[in-house]
C-alpha cells in the first residue's frame, strides 16, 4: 500500500516508520500527555501502537501519518484516522506537548480531510472525543465542526460526535 506524504505551508505529514519509534515512545510513556489516548503506556507499548497505527493503513486503507515540522523536520505528533474493531472511525490527533499552542493540529487535520475527501471520496468525516477533553472539542469547533449528535461507544462511554467541513481544498498538495 502506498501512503502518500502530504504537505501544507509549515508541515510535512509523512507515512509512519520505524523512525516513529522515538515519538511514539516520548509522547506514550508521558502520563500527562497520553492520558488521553489510554496512556500512559511502556516503551515496549508505544512501539506495538506505532504497529498497529501503521497496520491500519494495510488493513483498512487509512491511518495517521506522522506530522514534522517543514523546516528541520522535527516530528511533532500525529494526525489522521482511526477506527478500532466496533468503532465508529474518527479524526484524530496528538502532539507531544512542546508543539501544542502553535496551531499545528488544527493544519494538519485541515489537510488529512481534505485527503479523505479528495482522495479517499469519504462522504464525511467525523470525530469525537471524551467530554473532559476540551482542547480537543476547542480544536473541532475551530475547524468548522457541527454536532450531529451523542452516542454510546464499545468501552461503555457516551460522546459528541461531530461532522467536519470539507476545508479549503489548497490546504495541502500531496506527493
Amino acid at each position: 500500500m502506498h501512503i502518500p506524504t502530504l504537505h501544507t505551508e509549515r508541515l510535512v505529514l509523512l507515512p509512519l516508520s520505524a523512525a516513529c519509534e522515538d515519538l511514539y515512545a516520548s509522547f506514550y510513556t508521558d502520563a500527562d500527555a497520553s492520558g488521553p489516548y489510554g496512556g500512559p503506556l511502556t516503551s515496549a507499548g508505544a512501539w506495538s501502537r506505532l504497529a498497529a497505527d501503521l497496520g491500519a493503513w494495510h488493513l483498512q486503507g487509512f491511518g495517521v501519518w506522522a506530522i514534522a515540522r517543514r523546516e528541520g523536520g522535527d516530528l511533532l505528533g500525529v494526525c489522521g484516522f482511526w477506527q478500532g474493531k466496533g468503532w465508529p472511525r474518527e479524526l484524530t490527533w496528538w502532539l507531544l506537548p512542546k508543539a501544542r499552542g502553535a496551531g499545528i493540529a488544527q493544519e494538519a487535520s485541515r489537510a488529512v480531510i481534505e485527503h479523505a475527501f479528495q482522495v479517499f471520496r469519504w462522504e464525511s468525516v467525523d470525530t469525537y472525543m471524551n467530554d473532559d477533553n476540551h482542547a480537543a472539542r476547542a480544536l473541532v469547533l475551530r475547524l468548522g465542526a457541527t454536532l450531529t449528535g451523542r452516542s454510546r461507544f464499545p468501552d461503555g462511554l457516551e460522546r459528541d460526535v461531530f461532522r467536519l467541513p470539507r476545508p479549503n481544498p489548497m490546504a495541502a498538495s500531496e506527493e
